[in-house]
């Protein structure tokens, strides 16, 4: 994306010290000022829904749907932070240089907990198809609220960790007033990429491939036997998880192929200098995979549209919702 030059500064009064302000090109400003507003809005607005039906409605409170909720929690901090990044596009932070420390702290984090979320849903999945008779010993809301817990504080403490000579220093890096950036050195960056992205996208592959091999053989096994009254409920049972497993299937490739462009280019950069200016379509990418997530929730689970047709209709305020049959 080629940025235009200009010579208007940012803070026209802080004149040897201003950054200069950047003019995008027709497609960037169509990216910035529609795409990503629109965007911003319906992750957020989306994302909300999804929080409050699985909090809201107890049939709702299972392992999965919970590792659903912490995904919804992330791209709803996503959907947020987009706003940030469109404030930033023009090259002109206005907030200083905290919020901006505070700000990559939490994109960050957001992607991390994203990454990890997306590890244990596959792990769910592979347990659940895998071996489906010990799922309900093996993965219990307890231990998932535990992993869900330790994904987001290692998430935090690691970026912290990541960024800490940034954080200690918040103008070490700053050439100019009005800029926003970090600044990780090479072999940090490679660390961070092979742990935030290879290690985890190897893992889902690796479990999703196995997932793959007896869903097909547990497909078959519902297609022989699908007459039979005996053995009808435990097929049923197994089929429904067929369905959940496809369907995050389809989140997980949705999301991979959404990050992808930002950790590659994060790989293969001239340079370890991340200007969050200067990533303007990769960021909508990554908004518009965690706007895309509901959307694809809403086609696959008939939970997800019963839940939001209570709250749209603010039959939710009524007595007792809570215990409302969703399913």
């Amino acid at each position: 994306m080629e940025i235009l030059e200009d010579t208007e500064l940012c803070f026209p009064e802080l004149f040897n010290t201003s950054c200069r302000r950047q003019i995008h090109s027709h497609s960037e400003t169509v990216v910035i000022y529609i795409l990503m507003p629109l965007t911003s809005l319906l992750t957020v607005t989306l994302n909300l829904l999804v929080i409050i039906s699985i909090s809201h409605f107890k049939q709702l409170h299972t392992p999965t749907n919970f590792l659903l909720l912490s995904l919804a929690f992330s791209d709803f901090f996503v959907g947020i932070l987009l706003c940030f990044h469109i404030l930033i596009s023009d090259g002109c932070w206005v907030l200083g240089n905290l919020m901006c420390g505070l700000f990559n702290i939490l994109d960050f984090t957001c992607t991390s907990a994203s990454v990890g979320t997306m590890v244990l849903i596959s792990v769910d999945r592979y347990v659940a198809i895998c071996d489906p008779l010990h799922y309900s010993t093996t993965i219990t809301v307890r231990r998932v609220t535990i992993c869900i817990c330790l994904c987001w504080v290692c998430s935090f403490l690691y970026n912290c960790l990541l960024m800490n000579d940034n954080l200690k220093q918040l103008d070490k890096y700053i050439s100019c007033f009005g800029e926003c950036v970090i600044v990780i050195n090479s072999f940090a960056g490679v660390a961070d990429t092979i742990l935030t992205f290879v290690a985890p996208v190897t893992v889902i592959i690796v479990l999703y491939m196995r997932v793959f091999v007896v869903a097909v053989s547990q497909a078959r096994a519902i297609r022989a036997h699908i007459t039979s009254v005996t053995h009808s409920s435990t097929f049923s049972a197994q089929n429904s998880e067929l369905k959940a497993a496809r369907t995050l299937g389809v989140v997980i490739v949705v999301f991979l192929t959404c990050l992808c462009p930002y950790f590659i280019s994060s790989l293969v950069g001239e340079n370890s200098m991340f200007n969050v200016t200067s990533v303007t379509l990769q960021n909508w990418l990554i908004g518009f995979n965690s706007c895309l997530n509901p959307v694809i929730y809403a086609f696959c689970y008939p939970w997800y549209r019963n839940s939001v047709k209570l709250l749209i209709t603010f039959k939710i305020f009524q007595s007792d919702t809570c215990d409302a049959k969703v399913l």
